[in-house]
């Protein structure tokens, strides 16, 4: 059975959590590590917008700024979404990209690399479904958000899981600009997302959801899981980009 590294949850800010996904996914183009499955967590709390979006248009930033949340770009496309700490599991996935896995169209590699969530939803015994092009749903509310960039001739696929979810802070940090429209959204979040604990109707620990959902991979991409830690080279690298992560001209950027 191939092997893949995984490198198991770990709970850090937002800027340094971005720059591990870049370095891993720079040193597996490299071909110095190998695929590789990693799971963490988010302390403070952060907004992470889109490779494209802009700060000024997307987040509230004095809003952010009461509430202790950073503010965070990725590398990814995609939407600005509330990472809050305690609420949200985090998973990145870094594959070649030339593995046979990823030769479909882009739908087909979100599929497959979504399959480790649903097939972990399954043991927690919920059944999630892929929507395209990059959610999972359960009962047709969303339960997680993934997104995807090629860089270094890998595919670098990440995403969220909703343990838990709070409408009403993420309300008041994505700027909205007008009641109405701030009120429509907080409805709309209440009817179109959903968590685990809200499915299950208990409460469930971070250590079992991690476990369902190390289990759904190694199930749904039919490998072993191995567990490792970042590299040498990937730990000097991923510190000098959190300098890039953190710096006013990457999160500011138009």
């Amino acid at each position: 059975m191939e092997a893949w590294r995984f490198l198991d949850l770990e709970e850090a800010d937002g800027y340094w959590n971005m720059a591990v996904d870049e370095a891993i996914a720079k040193a597996r183009g490299e071909g110095v590590v190998p695929n590789t499955l990693r799971f963490y967590m988010w302390r403070p709390s952060a907004v992470i917008i889109g490779f494209f979006q802009s700060v000024d248009e997307e987040v509230d930033q004095e809003e952010c700024r009461r509430q202790g949340i950073d503010i965070v770009r990725r590398i990814s496309g995609g939407g600005a979404v509330l990472n809050s700490s305690g609420g949200v599991f985090t998973y990145t996935i870094a594959i070649g990209g030339d593995d046979p896995r990823m030769a479909g169209d882009i739908v087909d590699s979100y599929r497959v690399l979504c399959g480790g969530l649903i097939e972990g939803l399954s043991i927690l015994g919920l059944k999630g479904e892929f929507k395209p092009i990059n959610d999972i749903v359960v009962r047709g509310r969303k339960i997680s958000g993934n997104a995807q960039v090629r860089k270094y001739g890998v595919v670098l696929h990440h995403g969220t899981l909703l343990i838990d979810f709070d409408p009403h802070l993420m309300a008041r940090v994505l700027r909205i600009s007008e009641e109405k429209l701030r009120d429509k959204m907080l409805k709309e979040a209440e009817e179109r997302v959903t968590t685990i604990r809200r499915e299950i109707g208990r409460d469930v620990s971070l250590w079992e959801v991690r476990d369902a959902m190390l289990e759904g991979f190694r199930r749904a991409l039919n490998v072993e899981l191995v567990p490792g830690r970042l590299s040498r080279y990937e730990e000097e690298l991923a510190r000098e980009l959190r300098k890039k992560y953190s710096s006013p001209e990457w999160i500011y950027r138009r």
